[in-house]
Formats: structure tokens, C-alpha cells, sequence
């Protein structure tokens, strides 16, 4: 039990993680000027999208505890898709936006 409060509490602490790359997404790009509406939108749904996904790591808990493993692989593929979608799409808009090679914004990133 011990191991599994442990892949959720690490879940959690990825999710902070991934909350600061927003964040620092949108820092970036309100220091920009002409910034399209729709990107400003989508770095805004990520918000929602990782509240979600915090939902989801309470039900793998529950999931866990009946060692429904079905469930578990599932929200845990949902998870890690959502959070690499995030990234992904985060690292390209920051690259736009600061001209700067994917490899340089995903370093900005971690």
C-alpha cells in the first residue's frame, strides 16, 4: 500500500510541476505582443485539464485499493497522455513565442 501512496503522491508533485510550466507559459506569453486569442485559450484550458487530472489521480487511488488494475493502466495512460500533450504543446508555443529552438524551450520547461 505503502508503494502505491507513493506513485500518487508522485503523481501530485508532477502535476505542481506541470502547473509551473503553464504558468510560466503564460508569463511568457503576456510579455508578448500579438498573441492570438486562440493560443491564450489553450493555455488556459491546460488549467482545467490538470485540475482533471487531479481528479483522476484520486480515482486510481480507489482504483488501487480494489486492485482494479484495468483501471489503474487506463487512468494512468490518460494521465501521462494529458500531462505529455501539456508539455508538448507548451514547449512549441514558447518556442514561437521567444524564436527559440524546441530544444531551448524545453529546457526553459524543466
Amino acid at each position: 500500500m505503502l508503494e502505491n501512496n507513493t506513485l500518487v503522491k508522485k503523481l501530485l508533485v508532477s502535476f505542481d510541476e506541470l502547473e509551473n510550466c503553464i504558468e510560466l507559459t503564460k508569463e511568457v506569453l503576456s510579455s508578448k505582443e500579438g498573441v492570438s486569442v486562440d493560443i491564450q485559450t489553450r493555455v488556459n484550458q491546460y488549467t482545467e485539464i490538470v485540475q482533471k487530472q487531479r481528479k483522476l489521480a484520486v480515482e486510481l487511488t480507489d482504483f488501487i485499493e480494489k486492485e482494479n488494475w484495468q483501471e489503474v493502466g487506463r487512468h494512468v495512460k490518460i494521465i501521462n497522455g494529458l500531462s505529455t500533450m501539456i508539455r508538448d504543446d507548451a514547449q512549441s508555443i514558447l518556442s514561437q513565442a521567444l524564436e527559440l529552438p524546441e530544444i531551448e524551450a524545453q529546457e526553459l520547461l524543466t
